[in-house]
Protein backbone atom coordinates (compact mmCIF):
# COMPACT_ATOMS: atom_id res chain seq x y z
CA UNK A 1 0.00 0.00 0.00
CA UNK A 2 1.40 3.07 -1.23
CA UNK A 3 1.92 5.81 1.95
CA UNK A 4 -0.30 8.85 2.78
CA UNK A 5 0.13 11.93 1.00
CA UNK A 6 1.02 14.72 3.44
CA UNK A 7 -2.48 16.52 3.31
CA UNK A 8 -4.34 13.33 3.34
CA UNK A 9 -5.88 14.11 7.31
CA UNK A 10 -6.23 17.62 6.03
CA UNK A 11 -8.53 16.61 3.21
CA UNK A 12 -10.34 13.75 5.19
CA UNK A 13 -11.05 16.31 8.40
CA UNK A 14 -11.97 18.99 5.69
CA UNK A 15 -14.58 15.70 4.12
CA UNK A 16 -15.81 15.42 7.61
CA UNK A 17 -16.75 19.00 8.12
CA UNK A 18 -19.31 19.37 5.56
CA UNK A 19 -20.77 16.10 6.65
CA UNK A 20 -18.79 13.89 4.17
CA UNK A 21 -18.79 9.86 5.19
CA UNK A 22 -15.58 8.58 4.71
CA UNK A 23 -16.10 4.33 3.89
CA UNK A 24 -12.78 3.57 2.93
CA UNK A 25 -8.99 4.75 3.80
CA UNK A 26 -7.75 3.68 1.18
CA UNK A 27 -10.33 3.39 -1.89
CA UNK A 28 -9.14 -0.05 -3.34
CA UNK A 29 -9.67 -0.13 -7.19
CA UNK A 30 -8.99 -4.22 -8.04
CA UNK A 31 -8.55 -4.39 -11.83
CA UNK A 32 -7.42 -7.54 -12.92
CA UNK A 33 -4.50 -8.55 -11.08
CA UNK A 34 -3.62 -5.48 -10.29
CA UNK A 35 -4.54 -3.04 -6.72
CA UNK A 36 -4.90 0.59 -6.60
CA UNK A 37 -5.31 2.63 -4.04
CA UNK A 38 -7.28 6.15 -4.10
CA UNK A 39 -6.76 8.17 -1.05
CA UNK A 40 -10.32 8.24 -0.15
CA UNK A 41 -14.30 6.99 -0.59
CA UNK A 42 -17.04 9.08 0.83
CA UNK A 43 -20.68 9.20 0.68
CA UNK A 44 -23.54 11.90 1.84
CA UNK A 45 -26.68 11.16 2.28
CA UNK A 46 -29.10 13.81 0.15
CA UNK A 47 -32.35 13.53 1.82
CA UNK A 48 -34.27 13.88 -1.30
CA UNK A 49 -32.11 10.91 -3.15
CA UNK A 50 -31.84 7.70 -1.72
CA UNK A 51 -28.37 6.78 -3.26
CA UNK A 52 -26.97 10.12 -1.96
CA UNK A 53 -23.66 11.41 -3.40
CA UNK A 54 -20.46 9.36 -4.11
CA UNK A 55 -17.37 10.43 -4.50
CA UNK A 56 -13.26 8.94 -4.57
CA UNK A 57 -10.85 11.87 -3.92
CA UNK A 58 -7.23 11.67 -4.54
CA UNK A 59 -5.12 13.97 -2.98
CA UNK A 60 -2.11 15.33 -4.40
CA UNK A 61 0.89 17.53 -2.37
CA UNK A 62 2.71 19.08 -5.33
CA UNK A 63 5.41 19.10 -3.26
CA UNK A 64 8.06 18.42 -5.99
CA UNK A 65 10.82 20.27 -7.88
CA UNK A 66 9.02 21.20 -10.55
CA UNK A 67 5.34 21.48 -10.21
CA UNK A 68 4.61 20.69 -14.22
CA UNK A 69 6.16 16.94 -13.20
CA UNK A 70 3.70 17.27 -10.13
CA UNK A 71 1.20 17.92 -13.17
CA UNK A 72 2.00 15.16 -15.36
CA UNK A 73 1.88 12.33 -12.58
CA UNK A 74 -1.31 13.47 -10.74
CA UNK A 75 -3.15 13.71 -14.57
CA UNK A 76 -1.86 10.17 -15.50
CA UNK A 77 -2.97 8.63 -12.83
CA UNK A 78 -6.30 10.37 -12.35
CA UNK A 79 -7.23 9.25 -15.82
CA UNK A 80 -5.96 5.87 -15.24
CA UNK A 81 -8.34 5.61 -11.70
CA UNK A 82 -11.62 7.56 -13.71
CA UNK A 83 -11.20 4.92 -16.63
CA UNK A 84 -11.51 1.87 -13.74
CA UNK A 85 -13.80 3.53 -11.49
CA UNK A 86 -15.97 4.50 -14.39
CA UNK A 87 -16.52 0.51 -14.83
CA UNK A 88 -16.32 -0.47 -11.33
CA UNK A 89 -18.35 2.57 -9.77
CA UNK A 90 -19.45 4.78 -12.39
CA UNK A 91 -22.19 6.58 -10.00
CA UNK A 92 -18.95 7.69 -8.12
CA UNK A 93 -17.22 10.53 -9.16
CA UNK A 94 -13.26 11.11 -9.12
CA UNK A 95 -11.95 14.35 -7.69
CA UNK A 96 -7.96 15.35 -7.62
CA UNK A 97 -7.54 17.39 -3.76
CA UNK A 98 -5.25 20.15 -4.45
CA UNK A 99 -4.04 22.84 -2.25
CA UNK A 100 -5.04 26.73 -2.12
CA UNK A 101 -1.73 27.72 -3.28
CA UNK A 102 -1.50 25.06 -5.96
CA UNK A 103 -4.82 25.92 -8.02
CA UNK A 104 -3.67 29.93 -7.70
CA UNK A 105 -0.03 28.71 -8.86
CA UNK A 106 -0.80 25.66 -11.66
CA UNK A 107 -4.57 26.20 -12.64
CA UNK A 108 -5.40 30.17 -12.72
CA UNK A 109 -2.05 29.76 -15.98
CA UNK A 110 -2.75 28.82 -19.31
CA UNK A 111 -1.29 25.13 -19.08
CA UNK A 112 -4.13 24.61 -15.66
CA UNK A 113 -7.15 26.62 -17.81
CA UNK A 114 -6.58 24.36 -20.48
CA UNK A 115 -7.06 21.27 -18.29
CA UNK A 116 -10.12 22.45 -16.87
CA UNK A 117 -11.12 23.49 -20.22
CA UNK A 118 -11.46 20.04 -21.24
CA UNK A 119 -12.37 18.63 -18.33
CA UNK A 120 -9.81 16.56 -17.51
CA UNK A 121 -9.95 16.84 -13.38
CA UNK A 122 -12.35 17.42 -11.26
CA UNK A 123 -10.95 19.47 -8.50
CA UNK A 124 -11.45 20.19 -4.80
CA UNK A 125 -9.44 22.73 -3.69
CA UNK A 126 -8.74 23.04 0.16
CA UNK A 127 -6.46 24.87 3.17
CA UNK A 128 -4.43 22.52 4.67
CA UNK A 129 -4.34 25.13 7.84
CA UNK A 130 -8.18 25.25 8.27
CA UNK A 131 -8.86 21.93 7.02
CA UNK A 132 -11.78 23.37 5.10
CA UNK A 133 -13.02 22.40 1.39
CA UNK A 134 -12.99 25.85 -0.56
CA UNK A 135 -14.13 25.22 -3.84
CA UNK A 136 -15.46 22.19 -5.96
CA UNK A 137 -14.72 21.93 -9.61
CA UNK A 138 -16.61 19.27 -11.42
Amino acid sequence: MPARDIYHNAVRKALEKEDWQIIKDPFILRWGARDLYIDLGAEKLIAAEKSGLKIAVEIKSFIGASPVTDLENALGQYILYYDILSRIEPDRRLYLAIRQETYLELFQEPIGKLLLENQRFCLLVFDSEQEIILEWIP
